[in-house]
């Protein structure tokens, strides 16, 4: 695997970024700025990355495509549309977004992010995003989350069969699905039946760690790596079997010095 962060780190030039990202042992990164970015600030970080043999795993939308509200909606498609060209032109792995929330929060958790006319909505939003973009050398992928379609490993084998486009991938955070007893305590499982299922698709994958907290009732907290139960070693063992150089991102972690702490332990976790 090709460990990066979802953090640029503080920096002040895009050689600065790039240098700084090589020298604490990432190969992996996330493209630090979006489309709407003068076409010179994306050459530097283009070639920054280039000059320090950087993978550019992935490059965020993170907006709600499918929204109630029609500018939202509007908006974000513009979003995808074109963070899916800088993906493609950067030949990042991936452009990557959540399917979006039937709510006032394009991430948050609703009952009508679960109903058949939201399971047409999305797939009609990601055929629509990945037909006006036309990716030649990337993917457009959905990040799994807790309250959103895809709920499962079923479910994202039916969403890539019912959108049916060839540049249509999978972002693999196994984490966000971690949402029951049963998966925590057999997580390994799940992770199997995952990579089993989905393996061939992934393009990009998160990583960190999930606590199951002793207070009632159920609470599953996202945590920092090897600060939760889940076996992130066998996590690796999936991933590299799957692809030996799949870029895999740490992501949430609330400063710079967390960040550093968290590769410096996943650094020597997996030695």
């Amino acid at each position: 695997m090709k460990l990066g962060l979802s953090s640029p780190l503080e920096h002040k030039t895009p050689e600065e970024w790039a240098e700084n990202m090589q020298k604490i042992g990432c190969q992996a990164v996330n493209f630090p700025v979006d489309y709407t970015a003068p076409k010179e600030v994306i050459q530097a970080y283009e070639q920054a990355a280039k000059d320090q043999g950087l993978v550019i795993a992935e490059v965020g939308a993170w907006c709600n495509p499918i929204s109630t509200d029609p500018e939202i909606r509007e908006n974000a498609r513009i979003r995808c549309r074109g963070q899916l060209r800088l993906a493609d032109r950067l030949g990042a792995c991936c452009c990557v977004n959540a399917s979006g929330s039937k709510g006032a929060k394009w991430d948050g958790p609703y009952k009508e992010n679960l109903t058949k006319e939201t399971w047409k909505d999305m797939v009609k939003s990601i055929q629509n995003i990945i037909d006006e973009a036309d990716p030649q050398n990337t993917f457009y992928t959905i990040e799994p989350m807790p309250w959103m379609y895809p709920m499962g490993p079923d479910e994202y084998v039916k969403l890539i069969e019912d959108v049916d486009r060839k540049h249509f991938a999978v972002h693999m955070d196994v984490f966000n699905w971690i949402i029951s007893p049963e998966r925590y305590f057999y997580h390994e499982e799940f992770m199997e039946e995952c990579f089993e299922k989905l393996g061939k698709y992934i393009k990009s994958c998160h990583l960190k760690d999930v606590l199951l907290r002793q207070e009632f009732t159920l609470q599953l907290q996202e945590t920092a790596c090897g600060k939760g139960g889940i076996n992130l070693k066998k996590y690796k063992e999936l991933i590299d079997s799957v692809n030996p150089d799949m870029p895999v991102i740490l992501e949430h972690l609330g400063s710079d010095q967390e960040y550093l702490d968290s590769l410096k332990f996943i650094k020597e976790y997996y030695q």
